[in-house]
């Protein structure tokens, strides 16, 4: 199993933060994407430029400060934790994921590849909301 952890500080209040994070229905300032999916109140699917699709289940969600959820598409399966932190008028994000590689010859790369992802939403997440 791969664990990822990081964490920034966004020039912008909590709730922004929690919206942008949790709408995913305007997934637009997400550089990454090219569509989603809302599948129920509880499950949604992500698709890639290129067509990837990924499968979330909400696990858990307290308003403003903790987002949790399944993931799961043919190559990983994991869980993410989101934490939020409001810090004056910027707020820290922490955010956890944990990964179970499915198949073997993509175990080598995927560390690096996830965290590469990790970096891109953070920057997408700020440049949303600066």
């Amino acid at each position: 199993m791969i664990t990822l952890n990081i964490k920034a500080v966004i020039q912008s209040d909590i709730r922004k933060v929690w919206e942008t994070v949790r709408e995913v229905e305007n997934y637009a300032w997400r550089s990454d994407l090219s569509k989603t999916e809302i599948l129920s109140e509880k499950q949604f699917v992500e698709y890639t430029k290129k067509g990837y699709a990924t499968i979330f289940t909400i696990t858990a969600a307290e308003p403003y400060k903790r987002w949790e959820f399944d993931l799961e598409n043919s190559g990983i399966k994991g869980h993410w934790i989101g934490v939020f932190t409001q810090n004056g008028e910027e707020t820290e994000v922490d955010f956890t994921e944990k990964v179970f590689v499915k198949k073997f010859f993509l175990k080598p790369f995927a560390k690096s590849y996830l965290k590469k992802q990790q970096a891109r939403f953070i920057s997408d997440l700020q440049r949303a909301l600066s």
